[in-house]
């Protein structure tokens, strides 16, 4: 259980949750709170709060159990997930500033925790460089965040799209990059998962279809 909060810093509000620090057993601590949204119904809405905590709870270990590093989950308290507090900067905020050698490095994690959550059945649904943190440590090792928009998934079209965000990411925040990127971190999606060559074959689909409608 959390101690009473003395120390309750927010570091985030988005639209669907707000991002606290506070402690734990003496140590820092994230707590995820959903946001109550006013248009629901209150019965339903903390209904379907706690579900999607429960929903993100247990994929953030079902993506531990198959090889992502994500953060470990402590407790949860109705709509609030309490988990591990990761130091470090998001892959969006670091990756243009690293050497070659880092990035490589950074784009193989990157295609190894994707490869590993497709062969989990897992769709991140938010699959983007602003949800990686690479976090401090020797060696420095890329977590996953975020499963706030996960869900169990083996369908190959899942899949793809989760691609296709990562692609459209890089290529907003990395362009320099793009090129280089990609072709690393596809490179490690193959190796790491057998059925890759269909979520790939499924994501150029979907780009010819974003295509035609721009």
């Amino acid at each position: 259980m959390l101690a009473p909060n003395l120390f309750m810093k927010t570091i985030a509000m988005g639209a669907e949750a707000v991002l606290s620090i506070t402690k734990r057993d003496g140590e820092r601590v994230l707590v995820k709170d959903r946001i109550r949204k006013g248009y629901r119904v209150p019965e339903l809405d903390e209904r379907i709060r706690k579900q999607r905590t429960k929903t993100e709870m247990r994929l953030l270990g079902r993506a531990r159990r198959a090889g992502v590093q994500a953060p470990r989950v402590w407790d949860t308290r109705g709509s609030e997930i309490i988990m591990e507090w990761l130091e470090g900067p998001t892959i969006k905020e670091c990756l243009n500033g690293m050497s070659k050698a880092k990035r490589l490095d950074a784009y193989e994690q990157i295609g190894r925790a994707a490869a590993n959550l497709h062969k989990a059945g897992i769709m991140h649904g938010d699959l983007t460089t602003s949800n990686m943190i690479l976090r401090k440590g020797v060696p420095e090792q890329l977590y996953v965040i975020d499963f706030g928009l996960s869900k169990t998934s083996h369908r190959i079209e899942d899949h793809a799209v989760d691609l296709f965000l990562l692609y459209e990411a890089i290529k907003a925040a990395h362009y320099r990059f793009l090129d280089e990127a990609w072709k690393s971190i596809i490179k490690a999606y193959k190796h790491n998962y057998t059925i890759a060559g269909q979520a790939l074959e499924r994501l150029g689909k979907i780009e010819r279809r974003r295509r035609y409608r721009g």
